[in-house]
């Protein structure tokens, strides 16, 4: 099992004939993820040659998410397009009703934000979105749909959830051994799609996922409110840990969301409310990791 994301996934990806596009296209197909075709509005009936990659072909290009669809039985659309043309593309695959869309783009302004996901919310959440700026969602050995490199871990009973894409690489690698359920980089921004609370309800149901690490930073409350969450909801062991212990107060740290104010949304604050909830939260990504590993010993 995995969550969100499986073998059966058809992808495709909008902006797949720009720089970054064709680049994590082909990174996409060399990791075995089925992408079927991509989107750029006035290229529709041309071909991206893929087929210097192993199991890769010639891919179709579309002039629309709803025209990939309809070809090509799509269920999975990765954005790869500016920032300035984001919303539109967003908006696009919310109309056409696409199951998932997963937004790598950084710097989308928060009001284009604001506007897709309420357009998702007013058209009914027929469209899971991800991100923005993450680095997307994988199943190891079954499917990726984004930027996560595809050879540091294998198929395990860890779920993950994380707002930070380099923190996400390091707890696959660290855990590697165990492997993964499913990986899923959230993003960082101050207004995202999926939250670690809908990561969460999905691995606690994902009966593959036998233990969830969860990543967060400073910055907002979605930690405590995913700390609340886990102590209503979440029967599964949950090890936490919280980026950010030493930034300085009032300064935006890496993510735009990443700001504190007073006491609200501090790393102590958040590792507080988790422990609360009976998270097991390291001080480190390797002391975490070990937490993580003790645990599945244990439950072994």
């Amino acid at each position: 099992m995995a969550i969100f994301l499986n073998e059966d996934s058809k992808i495709i990806v909008q902006g797949m004939t720009g720089a970054e596009g064709t680049k994590h296209t082909r990174r996409m197909l060399a990791s075995g993820s089925n992408v079927v075709g991509g989107v750029t509005p006035g290229k529709g009936g041309q071909k991206a040659d893929f087929s210097d990659v192993k199991g890769g072909s010639s891919l179709p290009v579309f002039n629309s998410v709803g025209e990939a669809m309809a070809e090509t039985g799509a269920d999975v659309t990765v954005v790869f397009v500016p920032p300035k043309f984001a919303k539109g593309a967003v908006l696009e695959a919310v109309d056409a009703g696409i199951g998932l869309c997963v937004v790598i783009t950084e710097g989308i302004p928060v009001h284009d934000t604001a506007n897709f996901w309420a357009h998702a919310c007013a058209t009914g959440n027929k469209t899971r979105i991800i991100g923005p700026n993450c680095p997307g969602v994988i199943s190891p050995g079954k499917s990726n749909a984004g930027i996560i490199p595809a050879d540091i871990t294998g198929p395990g009973r860890i779920g993950l959830v994380s707002k930070s894409g380099t923190l996400t690489y390091q707890m696959m690698y660290e855990l590697s051994d165990i492997g993964f359920s499913t990986a899923v980089g959230i993003g960082g921004d101050p207004i995202i799609g999926t939250t670690h609370i809908d990561a969460l309800a999905a691995f606690e149901a994902d009966p593959q996922t036998e233990l969830i690490v969860m990543i967060g930073e400073i910055g907002g409350d979605a930690e405590e409110r995913a700390a609340a969450y886990i102590q209503q909801h979440v029967k599964k062991p949950v090890v936490g840990y919280v980026a950010g212990f030493t930034a300085p107060e009032g300064k935006t740290m890496g993510h735009a969301g990443a700001i504190v104010s007073g006491s609200s949304g501090t790393a102590a604050a958040k590792k507080e409310a988790l422990e609360a909830a009976g998270v097991k939260v390291g001080k480190t990504p390797s002391e975490t990791a070990e937490l993580a590993r003790k645990l599945v010993a244990a439950n072994a």
